[in-house]
């Protein structure tokens, strides 16, 4: 049985810092994907297969342990609970692809967590690396380190004309996926936002909810990615991006002091209405869970409220999800269920909050 301690605690302590522009951009992710010569892709690798590309790729980081990184622990999926594999991918730490259809997955995870390198996702390997705040040209430094420290050690599947080879047509090229999570409450009050996503969507990105693709966009959270990884390098990618990004958080800077000089009272009441549900509710279901402390998130950023820490919505957005729910208070809850506790667990947390 693996160490389970990436389960049992709901803020990874890489998101115990802020990062720049932390009031808007809660977190920056950087993803390559590659694959290994003279093994079938994992989509139509057997068992066997599945585990000779893990005898490969496993041990090359448990041979460099000097990365800077700190130490990595490899977890198997196939030795892990379904909750526990919910709650990895709740806390953005594996993919769903890797918790529910992988054969032979595995990851590869370092002390706080800031880097996740799947095996036999989609892809041989997927290596993830998260910093909180806008810093996706840092996490993409960090990724491209420990992509050079497999490269150095394995084949990669690659073509002179094609790039990088993926299982997905999607992913060829450069391989890479950066995105940042971005809480953009003013642009929705403001009914601005469908007007700048589909200005993103026209410069190469796009926007997914907050566990990827196929995922819905919740509590105002909007995750924006990268869509072309074929035909443009990865500087041109992360400069994209960050130059994009950069404009959509003068935007909501902008929707925010124009809410707060036209609509301050009624901004206060729904940031202090909200607070007050969330500290007094008896029940309440995920959709307004994460509403509510978005609204409380906003207040805290402009200033209407004090308490909570960041950090502590940052962890209760972990905590009111469905599997990290019933890891704390029992498996195998039903929907009203996890209603009821996911209130009581708002209440006993922001009732002590001082």
């Amino acid at each position: 049985m693996p160490n389970l301690r990436f389960t049992e605690q709901a803020l990874s302590e890489w998101m115990r810092s802020g990062g720049s522009h932390s009031e808007i951009v809660i977190s920056s992710r950087v993803r390559i994907a590659r694959n290994i010569v003279h093994h079938p892709f994992p989509l139509l690798a057997n068992e066997e297969q599945a585990e000779k590309v893990m005898d490969v790729l496993a041990p090359v980081i448990d041979e460099n342990q000097a990365t800077g990184y700190g130490t990595f622990q490899l977890v198997k999926l196939d030795e892990l609970g379904e909750l526990d594999k919910t709650v990895l991918v709740e806390k953005h730490l594996i993919s769903p692809n890797l918790a529910n259809d992988s054969r032979g997955g595995a990851v590869l995870l370092n002390e706080d967590e800031s880097v996740s390198i799947m095996i036999n996702e989609e892809d041989h390997l997927r290596i993830q690396c998260l910093f909180p705040g806008f810093q996706v040209k840092e996490a993409w430094d960090r990724a491209t380190s420990i992509d050079d420290i497999f490269e150095a050690a394995v084949d990669y599947a690659f073509d002179d004309r094609r790039g990088y080879l993926t299982s997905c047509p999607t992913n060829v090229g450069t391989g890479l996926r950066a995105s940042v999570m971005m809480h953009l409450p003013a642009l929705v009050m403001t009914q601005q936002i469908g007007r700048i996503l589909s200005a993103v969507n026209q410069v190469g990105l796009t926007v997914r909810g907050i566990y990827g693709e196929g995922s819905e966009a919740a509590g105002n959270i909007f995750q924006i990615s990268n869509q072309i990884t074929l035909g443009q390098s990865e500087t041109e990618i992360i400069e994209n991006l960050h130059s994009v990004v950069i404009q959509i958080i003068e935007h909501e800077r902008n929707a925010r002091q124009r809410l707060l000089n036209d609509s301050a009272l009624r901004i206060t009441d729904r940031v202090m209405r909200s607070y007050g549900i969330l500290k007094y509710a008896a029940v309440m279901d995920l959709k307004e869970a994460s509403q509510r402390l978005s609204d409380v998130r906003l207040g805290v950023d402009v200033g209407i409220l004090q308490e909570p820490s960041i950090s502590v919505l940052n962890e209760l957005n972990v905590k009111t999800q469905p599997g990290f729910l019933q890891k704390t208070f029992g498996d195998k809850l039903n929907a009203a269920e996890r209603d009821m506790y996911r209130a009581k667990l708002l209440r006993e947390t922001l009732g002590t909050t001082h």
